[in-house]
């Protein structure tokens, strides 16, 4: 089960890497906000649950994540057969990998300059 996981994951943080420009904030701290708005609120709506508009914020970060939830639905199929639990462990773990690979593990010393 872990090997799917990880496989299902790295299909969709594939698609976020080709297909998704808000994963390149310049600072470390945006990229955390965003990863977290877009993809929390893309879980919400995969899950069927209320999503959050009372913030401007909110409401780009769901632009954002309608886009995203209908393209790992139109793509991945086996979304349909997960229920909500499932679902939220596979965002979990999409949202850590991308945290890392935008954010943690990135060699791009900009991401931490305070004065960039």
């Amino acid at each position: 089960m872990e090997s799917v996981s990880k496989e299902r994951i790295e299909e969709l943080v594939d698609y976020i890497m080709k297909k998704c420009l808000w994963q390149f904030h310049s600072r470390a701290w945006d990229r955390e906000k965003q990863n977290e708005g877009i993809l929390t609120k893309t879980k919400q709506l995969l899950c069927g649950e209320e999503v959050d508009l009372s913030t401007p914020n909110d409401k780009v970060f769901w632009v954002d994540a309608v886009c995203l939830a209908d393209a790992f639905k139109s793509r991945c199929p086996w979304l349909e057969a997960m229920d909500k639990d499932e679902i939220k462990l596979l965002m979990q773990g999409l949202k850590d990998r991308m945290d890392y690979l935008t954010i943690t593990g990135s060699l791009n010393e900009e991401l931490k300059d305070a004065h960039y």
